[in-house]
């Protein structure tokens, strides 16, 4: 039998991702919001994983996996499993055999799920399938594997600190700043097409500074393709994220695919115009002329035009942004933790 009293429910998250990106975030998030409710929690991870740092100060059991068939007998029963991410579903799916402890999973990227015999068993044998996203949503009920819902990501209240903002400010002294967050990693993130807007904008806004924090794969390559303009930089990954939201004037988002765009949600929360690609997810964020402007995606001659639009046209970049907080009631760390805590609950109360 399985708890249905959030008082007595133990829920297992399980995360074996290797890094610490958009979907780890998430997960943290989460823990912490269900950490302020009561609710007890265990997490299966790797034991390297950066999860263990940041959830350090959390009372949870850790349970070290750095595959998916470890880890299965440790930490005592949980009410569920909570998958969150594509090895996690592996792990969840055999938890449930070995233990028959029911699992739900949480769906983070737009592509459709490919139709194969793994995939189709891991998914049917779940409890529930959670969307972040419309297009990941449709994705999933397409499948038709399984009963689907939407939960979206939320805003991690990013923090800054006024002498840090201000050394920021001293730097970048006589500049408007065209910011940019991700991981560099073009195929996904269209930091090419940031490159294009910039060298589009350089005689004409010549105080603009495209700003781009991030690591990754492409970084090398990104430097070389872009090392003849002045009007872009590349920082490199920073942890006080909100410290530099605080300074930018803009905030570009050309992804080439995205299953939400969570990052979106923190540049709305500190007040920052958005520009973005209209693709997967990010139209659940961004409403067009209503809390940022969308691009097509593929397109950096119309991602330099609407970033000119919004430089020509402050009081519209107001506008937007003051729009956009509004919306941002939906995407709190709160309203995604009640919502996965009646889901956690009807889960318990139909495996009863």
């Amino acid at each position: 039998m399985v708890a249905s009293n959030p008082s007595t429910l133990h829920v297992r998250h399980v995360n074996l991702a290797r890094g610490f990106r958009g979907g780890e975030r998430q997960t943290e998030l989460l823990m912490r919001a269900l950490a302020e409710r009561g609710i007890r929690q265990s997490l299966v991870c790797r034991s390297d994983s950066p999860l263990r740092r940041e959830l350090a100060d959390l009372d949870i059991a850790l349970i070290a996996a750095n595959h998916q068939l470890a880890g299965h007998f440790a930490g005592g029963r949980a009410d569920l499993v909570h998958a969150h991410e594509a090895k996690a579903v592996h792990w969840a799916y055999l938890q449930r055999c070995l233990r028959g402890t029911p699992y739900l999973l949480t769906r983070r990227v737009p592509q459709p799920v490919k139709n194969k015999p793994l995939n189709r068993r891991t998914y049917r044998a779940a409890s529930c399938l959670v969307a972040i996203s419309s297009v990941i949503e449709s994705h999933l009920r397409a499948r038709g594997w399984a009963p689907v819902i939407r939960i979206p990501s939320a805003l991690a209240r990013l923090a800054s600190v006024s002498d840090r903002v201000e050394a920021l400010r001293e730097r970048f002294k006589g500049r408007r700043i065209v910011g940019h967050i991700g991981a560099l990693v073009d195929r996904h993130k269209g930091q090419r097409l940031l490159i294009d807007a910039a060298r589009r904008l350089r005689a004409s806004f010549p105080d603009v500074l495209f700003v781009c924090l991030g690591q990754g794969e492409d970084e090398t390559e990104l430097k070389r393709e872009s090392a003849d303009l002045d009007n872009l930089i590349w920082e490199g990954f920073h942890d006080n994220v909100g410290d530099y939201l605080q300074v930018m004037d803009l905030f570009a988002f050309p992804s080439r695919n995205e299953g939400l765009g969570s990052i979106l949600l923190d540049v709305m929360d500190h007040g920052v115009p958005i520009v973005a690609a209209e693709v997967d997810g990010i139209p659940d964020i961004v409403i067009h002329e209503q809390s940022g402007l969308l691009v097509p995606a593929e397109d950096g001659k119309a991602l330099a035009e609407a970033i000119a639009q919004l430089l020509d046209n402050p009081g519209l970049g107001e506008q937007l942004a003051q729009d956009a907080r509004q919306r941002l009631t939906g995407f709190t760390p709160d309203a995604m933790a009640e919502a996965y805590l009646a889901l956690y609950q009807r889960i318990c109360q139909d495996n009863i």
